[in-house]
């Protein structure tokens, strides 16, 4: 077997905290297989029950839209919400891929279109992760085909043969003990989070090219890492690599406009290019971009909160991925480059329980990027005063 294929699947089933007798879930597209073989080993290998793969095939989704009924694209089969409810009944382990296998498998369709089958999502997985059932975890998988997306220039064996340098460095296979770098890299994070948390801040204010945005804070917004517990005391870690702290924001107090500084890349692998939103009272009234925005216009549209912040991230320079310069087209690694925020759900775990009813609440959670080393974070206390976060990638607390 490939050696970071390998690699990557033990380092995922070590995030998700695989545990013996537990079932593990599988998310993965077609031409991915390799990466499922690798993750099956190693749950095997830790005593897991059973591994359950469901497959995603972009060229099927091609074809739906090209041909069905438009009024038929929100469908989703009801099993495969309730295979997701029934992971979490079971208290299961899941681990969900990411990366590009047919970077052209939606070109030239109606983004609107695209915005009504939201498919590889599903909406129940809000609900599993707010009621902490499962251990889980994400990771990208290399591809030929995500390579030459990411590196045109390069003739498609330099393509990939650059794609997996760069991902053996980002995951941290260049340490003597990967696991143990990533406990480390996350212990600073959860660091990061106090400080943050500590501080209490009302507000924050974000400043940077194309950018004038204040979030609101919650009285008892948590600042976190990407290091969960279940409701069982599981440990795991919902993404490797995960280079960021965030927290939930009041949905009803964003005001200000931001400019994404990477392309968003949809869950279907839609393209979202030159993204710019506008907030009224905590509303994203505005949404244009360069490529595709109708994709995003209509996901936003999809629920009442689904035009809401559920997330701001911050992402400090410290990274790997960030320092590469790279574009991924892959939101995992993308926003572990630069702090970001996410319409729709928030994680229900973000605040504190006096709080968690003013969570926003929705079917989508889209993560875009709106860092760079030009953005400045400001924290804003509840008396007014103004404290410097982060400036050029580096933490001020």
């Amino acid at each position: 077997m490939d050696a970071l294929v390998e690699a990557i699947g033990d380092l995922a089933v070590h995030g998700a905290n695989v545990q013996p007798g537990q079932i593990l879930g599988v998310t993965a597209s077609i031409g991915q297989e390799e990466l499922v073989h690798a993750v099956a080993g190693a749950a095997y290998r830790r005593g897991a029950l059973f591994v359950d793969v469901f497959y995603y095939d972009p060229l099927v989704k091609r074809a739906r839209i090209e041909h069905a009924d438009p009024q038929t694209l929100g469908f989703v089969p009801p099993w495969y919400g309730q295979r997701m409810l029934e992971l979490g009944d079971r208290e299961s382990a899941r681990i969900g891929f990411s990366g590009v296998v047919c970077p052209q498998a939606l070109d030239g369709l109606d983004p609107a279109l695209l915005g009504r089958d939201q498919l590889p999502w599903v909406s129940e997985i809000t609900k599993v992760v707010d009621d902490r059932s499962t251990n889980w975890c994400g990771v990208a998988c290399p591809h030929p085909r995500w390579a030459e997306l990411v590196f045109p220039e390069l003739p498609p064996g330099e393509a990939y043969e650059r794609l997996r340098s760069e991902l053996w460095h980002v995951y941290r296979l260049d340490e003597p003990d990967p696991k143990a770098a990533w406990d480390e890299r996350v212990a600073a994070l959860k660091a990061s989070a106090t400080a943050l948390n500590e501080r209490a801040f009302d507000a924050l204010e974000l400043s940077g090219p194309g950018t004038e945005l204040r979030i609101g804070l919650l009285p008892t917004s948590f600042w976190q890492a990407g290091d969960f517990a279940t409701r069982n005391g599981i440990r795991h870690l919902p993404n490797i690599p995960t280079e960021e702290v965030f927290t939930a924001p009041d949905p009803e107090r964003v005001d200000g406009h931001v400019a994404s500084t990477k392309p968003l890349v949809l869950r279907d692998g839609t393209i979202v290019r030159g993204l710019r939103v506008r907030f009224e009272k905590g509303v994203a009234v505005e949404i244009d971009a360069d490529e595709n925005a109708d994709a995003l216009r209509t996901r936003a549209a999809s629920d009442e909160g689904a035009a809401r912040l559920g997330e701001v991230a911050l992402v400090d320079r410290e990274g790997r991925i960030g320092a590469l310069g790279t574009v991924f087209y892959d939101t995992l690694l993308d926003e572990n480059a630069a702090s970001h925020i996410a319409l729709g759900n928030a994680y229900a775990f973000s605040a504190g329980e006096e709080d968690r009813r003013r969570l926003n609440r929705s079917g989508i959670h889209v993560d875009f990027m709106i860092g760079s080393p030009e953005l400045e974070v400001t924290g804003v206390t509840r008396d007014g005063s103004r404290v410097p976060v982060m400036q050029e990638g580096d933490w001020r607390l």
